[in-house]
C-alpha cells in the first residue's frame, strides 16, 4: 500500500503533529514501507495458532490472601502536616 504526501499531511494534522513540508516525502516512504510489511504479515497462515499474552509460558506465583501490617494509621498520620480525626487535612481545591 502506497502512502502519499497528502495522506501523511492528513494523519499529521489528525494526530496534531507538526511535520515540516520537506519531511513529508521521507515520511511517506517510511509509512509505505511499514504498510508493505503489514501486508506481508497478513499472508502468514495462522489457523490453529492460539493467541498469546506473553512469549514465556509460565504461571504467576500466588500467595495466600491475608491481612498484614494493619493498624498503623497513627504512625502514618504523624508524617502528615495536618491530620484530624484519623484523616489527612488538605487544602480545598473545588469551590
Amino acid at each position: 500500500m502506497a502512502v502519499d504526501e497528502q495522506t501523511v499531511r492528513r494523519v499529521a494534522k489528525l494526530s496534531r503533529i507538526a511535520v515540516p513540508e520537506d519531511r513529508l516525502a521521507a515520511l511517506a516512504g517510511e509509512l509505505s514501507g511499514l504498510m508493505d510489511w503489514i501486508e506481508q504479515l497478513r499472508e502468514v497462515d495462522v489457523t490453529g495458532v492460539e493467541p498469546m499474552t506473553t512469549t514465556v509460558a509460565m504461571a504467576l506465583p500466588l500467595r495466600e490472601d491475608r491481612i498484614t501490617d494493619g493498624g498503623k494509621s497513627e504512625a502514618i498520620l504523624r508524617n502528615a502536616p495536618r491530620a484530624t480525626d484519623g484523616f489527612f487535612v488538605v487544602p480545598k481545591v473545588v469551590e
